[in-house]
């Protein structure tokens, strides 16, 4: 958002803006799977590695204090994540609160 005219005044901008940003989102997760794909078939990933993406979850989550995100109930649950296990996490930033 650049301008005046870009802030959302009503519940429908706010939904657009959602919405676009959720798009913005899914493009971009698209976009890695896409060069981690890529790198796999030119002997990059290895079928164990591809194997391992079948395992993933795709989840929006806040910023807490410290830095600490927050893996939902359902997704440990899908994939069998209990406390102390270790993880790799992507971060896409999705939206921005704050003055820039």
């Amino acid at each position: 958002m650049t301008d005046d005219s870009d802030v959302p005044t009503g519940p429908q901008d706010f939904f657009k803006m959602f919405t676009e940003t959720s798009e913005q989102a899914v493009e971009t997760q698209q976009d890695l799977f896409r060069q981690m794909l890529g790198a796999g078939m030119s002997g990059g990933m290895d079928m164990n590695q591809l194997g391992a993406m079948s395992q993933t979850a795709t989840f929006k989550t806040r910023v807490q204090s410290g830095g600490r995100i927050s893996i939902p109930d359902a997704e440990r649950e899908a994939l069998d994540i209990e406390e102390g296990d270790i993880v790799q996490a992507v971060v896409v930033p999705v939206k921005r609160d704050r003055d820039e």
